[in-house]
């Protein structure tokens, strides 16, 4: 191949130059490019011209639907292609009237509002990257994410689920020299307003090419502070596609964000930014909660939405008792964790419509079960990947492949999963196989068909006086008592074993009490081995959660470690 792009690096494998790529973010062999642009997967696009494609085919098209603050629907704002369009090309005039453009990196962190896409789509088409922070995120994560981008502006709500985040972006700025601007959503305060930053476009946009970077999204990691994912305009709209695709999504789609906009689920799978692609039309909530997402299902006509797995028994539940006419929604994607078995049975009779297991991570990999799949594969799998040419591996603890059916460790690589994080050679060293392969630290196996069950993570497979445990496995079978809304399993340190077994469990409203001997009880009499019954029981009103809505297993694990060492004093 001779296309060479600027900002290409030597030494891809066995010699082969990357073609996509720089020193901070190490792209494709040039090989796997031209066989990935061979393939159709990558088509040479970008947000900023699919936004305009997509403007110009269907200017007075809904495309973005924020409901804003009041429930009765009195303060929604609808953007149509053409406003959208024409809102991102004036904000991305103003920001380059502010000095922000290509390769600058602006750490954006704005909750479920019509802002997020005005502010993205304008980062997109002049080529800045945004880096998409959550709303949880405070002083440590937002302060290492702009000083370890150098990243040039911060994008924020003024006040925001009742925290003040114009505060943290000044203690931030002092501590940031790059950081020359923060644009404020709402009230400024001592800052911009990010309404004061649009102006008329005076040219045309030197913009990105599809092979650049698009922006930069935080890994799914759970300890330490979250590395910076790189992500190409060809890969991730290949993604898009494909996942379109899969889901059925089209025009005619709408498809409601409950969770928080910037992480990669609600962005990708298919998320907002397929719905975008596809032509179809996004709504906001601004919380997943019932109350708040039910009505928009109703009024909206939503057809699609995407919850994790708490989130997900949480509608299940509420949906017996709403007033609220949940008949438009045709599909329920579940992702992020694993949906155990008995929890995905209830969603079809709950919810009246499909379950679509969606299993995938922000480096790339994406799995789905089909809408067409026997209803065991959808309730009893987490689905198979989008590409014909998405590579995988599972393995042992010596990298040796395992034969389909046995459990080990998921090692993926294709056309839109990162060859390597952003500045980060050490982590890549160990993250990535010499081949390329992304060791994703997921346990799976594989089915004979091609599907993959998930069944942890490596370190939430708990290793009992040499007997494995894996957590989800039980888990499943905690779910399955009467009385369980929902179960968390983790380690705890034992002197004796290394590590035995705690169960979190959250007990559904008005269900019969259980005691944590008549719960192991229970888990025993569905045939597992002794070894596997919890060896500690713990009932709470709730989980801790990841900024996302994940269950934080690395609270637990250092809520029940720190109890343990309270008693030993």
């Amino acid at each position: 191949m001779t296309d060479t792009n600027d900002g290409v690096t030597a030494g891809g494998e066995g010699g082969m130059p990357w073609v996509t790529g720089t020193a901070e973010a190490p792209g494709y062999p040039a090989a796997y490019a031209e066989r990935y642009r061979a393939a159709g997967y990558w088509r040479g696009e970008t947000f900023g011209r699919m936004l305009r494609e997509r403007a110009t085919a269907h200017p007075d098209r809904v495309a973005i639907v924020d409901p804003g603050p009041a429930a009765d629907g009195s303060t929604t704002r609808r953007w149509t292609y053409g406003e959208l369009d024409g809102r991102a090309d004036r904000m991305a005039a103003g920001l380059l009237a502010l000095g922000i453009g290509k390769g600058d990196r602006v750490v954006v962190q704005l909750p479920n509002v019509a802002e997020f896409f005005e502010v993205v789509f304008a980062l997109f088409r002049v080529g800045a990257l945004p880096v998409f922070a959550l709303p949880a995120h405070r002083d440590s994560e937002i302060r290492h994410f702009c000083a370890f981008t150098e990243a040039a502006a911060y994008v924020i709500p003024d006040v925001a689920g009742g925290y003040d985040h114009r505060e943290l972006a000044t203690r931030v700025r002092a501590d940031v020299p790059t950081l020359r601007h923060v644009l404020v959503a709402g009230d400024p305060g001592p800052h911009t307003a990010l309404a004061d930053v649009p102006a008329e476009p005076g040219r045309p946009f030197d913009g990105p090419e599809p092979h650049d970077l698009a922006f930069l999204q935080l890994s799914g990691g759970s300890t330490g502070v979250p590395k910076l994912i790189p992500r190409t305009h060809d890969d991730y709209i290949y993604s898009l596609r494909g996942s379109n695709e899969i889901c059925r999504v089209d025009e005619h789609s709408v498809y409601l964000c409950a969770l928080p906009a910037a992480h990669n689920f609600p962005l990708s799978s298919p998320g907002t930014l397929g719905a975008l692609h596809a032509g179809a039309r996004v709504v906001l909530a601004p919380r997943p909660s019932p109350d708040v997402a039910f009505p928009l299902i109703e009024r909206e006509g939503v057809t699609i939405t995407g919850l994790v797995p708490p989130l997900a028994l949480v509608w299940t539940e509420a949906a017996a008792n709403t007033p609220h006419d949940l008949s438009s929604l045709d599909v329920l994607l579940v992702g992020g964790a694993k949906f155990s078995e008995e929890a995905a049975r209830r969603v079809r009779p709950a919810l009246g419509c499909t379950l679509q297991q969606v299993f995938g991570m922000a480096e790339g990999l994406v799995n789905y079960t089909r809408l067409d799949d026997p209803e065991e594969i959808i309730v009893g799998t987490q689905g198979r990947p989008i590409s014909p040419d998405d590579e995988i591996r599972v393995v042992d603890d010596e990298d040796r492949d395992l034969p389909v059916g046995e459990t080990g460790h998921l090692l993926t690589r294709g056309p839109y999963t990162i060859r390597g994080y952003w500045r980060a050679p050490e982590h890549n060293a160990t993250s990535f196989t010499p081949d390329g392969f992304y060791r994703t630290g997921d346990v799976v196996r594989l089915t004979e068909d091609g599907y993959l069950v998930v069944e942890g993570r490596a370190k939430d497979q708990i290793n009992r006086g040499g007997e494995k445990v894996a957590a989800e496995e039980i888990e499943n079978h905690i779910l399955a008592h009467p009385s369980v809304h929902d179960a968390a399993v983790v380690s705890m340190p034992d002197p004796y074993l290394g590590e035995r077994t705690c169960a979190y469990v959250v007990l559904r409203d008005g269900a019969e009490p259980v005691r944590s001997g008549a719960l192991k009880k229970f888990i025993r009499g569905r045939g597992l081995a002794d070894y596997k019954v919890p060896d500690r029981v713990e009932f709470t009103d709730a989980f801790p959660q990841t900024g996302v809505g994940k269950v934080s297993k690395k609270d637990l694990r250092a809520a029940i470690a720190a109890e343990l060492a309270a008693k030993t004093r």
